[in-house]
Parts: structure tokens; C-alpha cells; sequence
């Protein structure tokens, strides 16, 4: 989610100050999207440098009164133009995993195995964490209060995407193994091809099994 349109969002409501604009915003996107208040003034200038928003004069002119921008008409079509437009990966996004994965393959393919066995690891260890914490709750009868619900759709978004991660690196291991890629066995290629941790050392004949994803 860009900033700006988020803070062009909470300006449809009605005129706000910085530290409004990033206290609703941390509030609306779960906590996972934390703003400093400079962060926020900067993007505001920019904003207001855009004809987008606008400055309020301020109620009394003293050293304490605070800052309030206001929704232009060219800002409620920005953000108007916002709601409709549906984001498209094209070209891919520039993912570390989709990166590391990259880089990973001119190491040869041993070492790129390795990584999608870490990586999977470490992704079934988050997503079955998730998926406990989900279960509590739903046992335990709790009910999150609307206030909440920001943080309920960030945690399924949290799951899915690691469900997507973990498919897709299935995917890469069975690619890997089919392109009879063979490894590089020079020096410089055996000391970085080493990735650090218990979990490193390639594994490739050894699959987790989809049970362990449920």
C-alpha cells in the first residue's frame, strides 16, 4: 500500500493533522505499517506540492497550533483513480526469495536445492504458527472487535502468501531436479555456496509432504 494514497484515504473523511494521519494509518493497516510523523509531513508536501491536498489555516496562531490538510478535487480523482486500478506484477516484483532463488541457480543447483530446503523449512514453521494461533482463537470462542478486523485481514494475507511462497518453491525444486543442472564444483563456487545454518546442507531426495502443511 502506497503512503500517499493511504493518507489521501483518511483526508476523504474530513480535514486531519500529521500525527492523525499516522496514528489511523498504523490503525488501518493492523500495525504492520509503521510511519514516523516526518515520514508522514513529507509525503503531505509532496501532496500539497501536487495540488492534491491543501493546508488549513491554522485556528490560532500560536507555536502549538497544528498543521490540517484537506482532500483537493483533483485529490478525491487521484484517489477515486486509486480504488480503481488493479495492481499487476508486471514484470515479476522484485521478491528476496524470487532474488535469492535467482542467484542461487548460478551456484549451481546443489546449493540452489539447499535454499528452497532452508526456505521451505522456515516458511512451514511460520505458516503452521499462524495456523495455531487461528485455531486457539477459534476454540476459544473469541470474537475480535471491529477494530480488529484490520488485523485479522493482514494475518490471512500473512498465510496465503506463504501458502503462494511454498508452491512456489515446489515448483522450483521440481525444476531444478528435472534440468540436470549439474553442479559447480569449482573452488570459488564451493566457498559461497555454503548458505550458513543447520538447515543449509542440500537435501534434495527429501520432501516435506503436503501433511505437513495442513
Amino acid at each position: 500500500m502506497a503512503v500517499r494514497e493511504g493518507l489521501l484515504s483518511l483526508l476523504s473523511d474530513g480535514p486531519r493533522y500529521g500525527y492523525q494521519l499516522k496514528t489511523q494509518f498504523e490503525a488501518a493497516t493492523g500495525g504492520i505499517w509503521p510511519l514516523n510523523v516526518g515520514q508522514v509531513y513529507t509525503t503531505l508536501d509532496r501532496l500539497n506540492r501536487d495540488g492534491l491536498v491543501g493546508e488549513l489555516a491554522a485556528a490560532a496562531e500560536t507555536e502549538t497550533a497544528q498543521k490540517s490538510y484537506e482532500l483537493t478535487a483533483a485529490g478525491r480523482e487521484a484517489l477515486g483513480a486509486w480504488w480503481s486500478t488493479v495492481p499487476v506484477d508486471e514484470p515479476p516484483p522484485r521478491d528476496e526469495l524470487m532474488l535469492k532463488m535467482l542467484m542461487a541457480i548460478d551456484h549451481g543447483r546443489d546449493h540452489a536445492l539447499a535454499v528452497v530446503t532452508s526456505h521451505r523449512t522456515a516458511l512451514l514453521g511460520l505458516l503452521q504458527a499462524r495456523r495455531r494461533e487461528a485455531r486457539q482463537q477459534t476454540a476459544a470462542g473469541v470474537t475480535p472487535p471491529h477494530d480488529l478486523l484490520a488485523a485479522q485481514l493482514v494475518h490471512d494475507a500473512l498465510v496465503v502468501r506463504a501458502e503462494a511462497d511454498l508452491r512456489w518453491l515446489d515448483l522450483c525444486e521440481s525444476r531444478l531436479l528435472a534440468s540436470g543442472q549439474p553442479d559447480r564444483t569449482d573452488g570459488a563456487a564451493s566457498e559461497r555456496s555454503e548458505p550458513a545454518g543447520p538447515t543449509a546442507r542440500p537435501t534434495p531426495a527429501r520432501r516435506l509432504t503436503r501433511k505437513a502443511r495442513r
